[in-house]
């Protein structure tokens, strides 16, 4: 019949909407129009699907084709369009039979010999399809990582001849399955014990970990800034699977997930060049920045006040939220962005302010112009801000003897545990009616935090701040009342070390 009807998906943010490829066949002089708001890539299709049917052995039909990639009023991108077109013209065309079209989607960029290449959102596209009961026809490079979505049928194939070799029953596509998969928990991180000394730093890691807080850490060059916030990770418990696809999901967006990185958090530690779009998520076509990106995971910012100023207050607004909103003349999207945020920063200009031997010559005016690169509504909502002084010598030249990962993260998965019992969420996530509910001090720790709020000028973004910090620390000592000593650590976090 000169009508053929190919399901397949588009991506919108994380979403993935169902598209219908419909190809008809009509007299005229030959030629190809592709309508439904195709992009320039989408447009290219006609003579990438041409040159792949004809190297696979099949006729291009001499009629005038119209592809129409429906609903129109859904803009197309990517090269994923290329495989259903294909089917379509050879449907229509009756070069394979339509009757088991309906039972598929299918995605996938074609090369010129016929050949698949992956296509960028396989994951997300394979989530949406679970509630339609279809299988999906995917490229083999695709299909592993889609099949991490365990409810839906994935075939892989190789080419477009083995497509079409499974349409017409002449052939079986392998399917994968969730024993394809890769273990959450085979990732491993690196180890809290390989940083000497900090014994202070190690205990407010502990805290952001336990809290899903975020820190700042402030000291010379050389302290182990950098090394505590690659090993928050190793920290924190492990993802839940619908934490672990979501995450995934998003990587896959980038086109940067690997498979057998599955379960791991992500890392993210984006240069200070960055502009605010790759930090936060941009481009004519939306895609997710650096915090959605670290999704579940931690983004860490080295040499923060480098960073455009700009560039660090886009991060005020899913700081707080836990999403971003992207919205352009044409486009918007929604991504979801609840990372920890660990930055680091030197005292000065030069790195050496308040180090042993005298070394920092920065005036006091320098040293003010270098701190106030960052506003404080931004450290307003960063929990924890923590000192890293200089290491004296034996510590540094005595053996490594601090606790390891996997001690400290037995009592953060204990503290974290407790949190989703109790509320539901960890404690940083708590909306302001939810922490004056679970967050508030005995009458002693009260009254100390009366005295704090009196003496720091806190504002009251800072208050419900430092009762979320007293609350994981009382959850780490196994405590259902917050007290005294609770409030006041977590208040000396909020004293900036650069004061």
């Amino acid at each position: 019949m000169p009508l053929a009807i190919v399901h397949s998906r588009a991506l919108d943010g994380l979403c993935a909407p169902e598209v219908l490829v419909e190809v008809h066949l009509a007299g005229g002089l030959p030629s190809v129009t592709l309508v439904g708001l195709p992009d320039t890539e989408v447009k290219e299709a006609r003579d990438r699907v041409r040159a792949a049917l004809q190297n696979s052995g099949f006729d291009f039909p001499s009629k005038r084709i119209t592809v129409n990639l429906a609903p129109a009023d859904q803009p197309k991108e990517s090269g994923r369009f290329d495989l259903p077109i294909a089917l379509g013209i050879l449907a229509a065309s009756g070069q394979i039979p339509a009757t088991r079209l309906d039972d598929y989607e299918f995605a996938g960029e074609l090369s010129l010999s016929g050949e698949l290449r992956p296509v960028r959102g396989a994951l997300a596209m394979v989530l949406a399809v679970g509630r339609t009961g279809r299988a999906f026809v995917l490229p083999a490079g695709s299909a592993r990582e889609a099949s991490l979505a365990h409810e839906v049928r994935i075939l892989a194939a190789n080419t477009l001849l083995e497509v079409c070799a499974h349409l017409s029953g002449q052939g079986e596509l392998r399917q994968y399955t969730a024993t394809d998969t890769v273990d959450a928990s085979a990732s491993a991180y690196p180890d809290l014990c390989d940083v000497r000394g900090q014994a202070q730093a190690k205990r407010a890691l502990e805290i952001a970990a336990a809290g899903a807080h975020s820190i700042l850490f402030v000291g010379p060059p050389g302290t182990g800034k950098s090394m505590l916030a690659h090993r928050l990770r190793g920290l924190l418990p492990p993802m839940t699977q619908d934490a672990a696809l979501e995450s995934a999901a998003l990587l896959s967006l980038a086109g940067q997930f690997r498979p057998e990185n599955f379960g791991a958090r992500p890392f993210r530690s984006p240069h200070h060049t960055a502009s605010a779009p790759a930090l936060v998520g941009g481009g004519s076509v939306p895609r997710p920045g650096e915090i959605s990106l670290a999704h579940q995971g931690v983004l860490f910012l080295d040499e923060l006040p480098e960073f455009d100023r700009r560039v660090l207050e886009a991060l005020r607004e899913p700081l707080e939220s836990g999403t971003i909103h992207i919205s352009r003349a044409v486009r918007q999207a929604d991504f979801p962005a609840q990372f920890q945020l660990v930055a680091a920063m030197n005292p000065c200009p030069c790195g050496f302010y308040g180090a042993p031997g005298g070394k920092c010559r920065c005036t006091p005016d320098q040293v003010a112009r270098y701190r106030l690169r960052i506003s404080g509504p931004l450290l307003d909502r960063i929990d924890l801000q923590v000192e890293v002084p200089a290491l004296p010598a034996e510590d540094l030249q005595g053996a490594a003897n601090g606790e390891s990962s996997a001690l400290v993260g037995a009592r953060v998965g204990a503290a974290r545990t407790r949190q989703l019992a109790r509320q539901g969420s960890p404690n940083a996530r708590l909306t302001t009616r939810e922490t004056d509910q679970h967050c508030q001090p005995d009458a002693a720790g009260a009254a100390l935090l009366k005295q704090a709020l009196t003496r720091l000028r806190l504002s009251a973004r800072a208050y419900h701040r430092v009762l979320r910090v007293a609350r994981s620390i009382a959850d780490l000592a196994d405590s259902a009342a917050i007290a005294p000593q609770h409030v006041a650590e977590a208040v000396q976090y909020r004293r900036f070390a650069l004061d």
